[in-house]
């Protein structure tokens, strides 16, 4: 599936793919796409390089749900709360074992959506085991713009 600009919203298969090709200015087509398509409560494993836009689009979804302050990366405290409804992690230095010693596995159960920075496959792997909806947004930079690849997990 793909999606180019001047489409309607896609339709959503479980196990297709959406890619969607945005700029900077055309961030709210990413939003939108995952506002429609996203359940409430869902683990969204941000995928990309340093600078790829991870956070960026954390902040991008953080303005659509009239979340005023600063969106920041949470890449020394691991977490920030944003509101009810939006938590950010930053994994980069953490393993497992560690996350699960900090208590950070049970903030997975707050009905949200809990965009996640760095996740690992064995962190990938126990959510789906414990049967939390995941996901998964690919972002690569590309000639100015960035390439989503959404699906879930």
């Amino acid at each position: 599936m793909s999606k180019c600009r001047g489409e309607d919203t896609p339709t959503y298969e479980k196990g297709s793919m959406m890619k969607i090709t945005a700029s900077l200015d055309e961030l709210d087509t990413v939003v939108s796409y995952l506002q429609n398509t996203l359940p409430p409560h869902a683990i969204v494993f941000l995928r990309g390089d340093l600078a790829a836009g991870k956070t960026t689009l954390t902040q991008a979804i953080a303005r659509a749900q009239g979340i005023e302050g600063d969106v920041t990366s949470p890449t020394f405290s691991l977490q920030h709360v944003y509101s009810d409804t939006l938590y950010h992690y930053d994994l980069y230095r953490l393993d497992i074992e560690e996350f699960l010693g900090l208590g950070l596995f049970e903030e997975f159960e707050h009905e949200g959506w809990h965009m996640v920075e760095w996740g690992s496959v064995e962190l990938e792997g126990l959510l789906q085991q414990v049967g939390f909806p995941l996901y998964e947004v690919a972002i690569t930079p590309e000639d100015g713009r960035r390439v989503y690849k959404i699906r879930e997990l």
